[in-house]
């Protein structure tokens, strides 16, 4: 007598190898949203790689303004009672650096930036050209017209006018067709 041969039904302990399709789309999903990730980081280091040079200037200029301020009060080319503004918080600070956003004209005679002589020519700015080093025939001259500067002297409360807060910021056009601010804060008092 011959027997037919029974097939076991399967269980769910039988092991099958492969994925489902389920399982493939959902994997699929993951790596789309890492790559558009990745990809959104990159277009933003993208934008502040384009602004990256302006973003140099402005915080070369504001650094230049201030330490001027600061060459003035040791110098003692400024009395202590000029290194203010013209209005500032009073309305009549009587200081010699003029209220307000100006563009960036080179320093006049007293050597100071933002103050009543400064000279009518913008500054401009020497960079480095495709090849990335200074001095060679490939530099290009960037004149800062689009920039803009505003210094800002106030007394610190508290103090008896013997310190003072000094606010510099750059106003700059950035890649995108916006306008950038980099501001440099930092305090000076009345002993050199």
């Amino acid at each position: 007598m011959q027997t037919q041969p029974t097939i076991a039904p399967r269980t769910a302990a039988s092991t099958s190898s492969g994925f489902s399709l389920i399982e493939l789309v959902f994997a699929l999903g993951i790596i789309a949203t890492a790559v558009l990730g990745l990809a959104g980081v990159m277009v933003s280091g993208m934008r502040h790689l384009k602004n990256s040079p302006e973003h140099v200037i402005a915080a070369q200029e504001a650094a230049q303004a201030v330490e001027a301020v600061f060459a003035a009060r040791d110098s003692h080319k400024l009395t202590w009672a000029q290194i203010r503004n013209e209005h500032g918080g009073s309305g009549n600070d009587g200081g010699v650096f003029k209220d307000g956003e100006m563009s960036l004209r080179k320093g006049g005679p007293d050597g100071l930036v933002n103050t009543a002589d400064d000279l009518n020519t913008i500054e401009s700015m020497t960079l480095p050209g495709h090849d990335n080093l200074m001095g060679t025939s490939d530099d290009r001259t960037v004149v800062l017209s689009g920039f803009r500067r505003e210094i800002r002297i106030r007394d610190v409360a508290g103090e008896g006018g013997q310190l003072r807060s000094v606010v510099v910021t750059i106003s700059y056009p950035s890649g995108s067709g916006g306008t950038q601010t980099y501001t440099l804060t930092t305090y000076i008092s009345a002993y050199a």
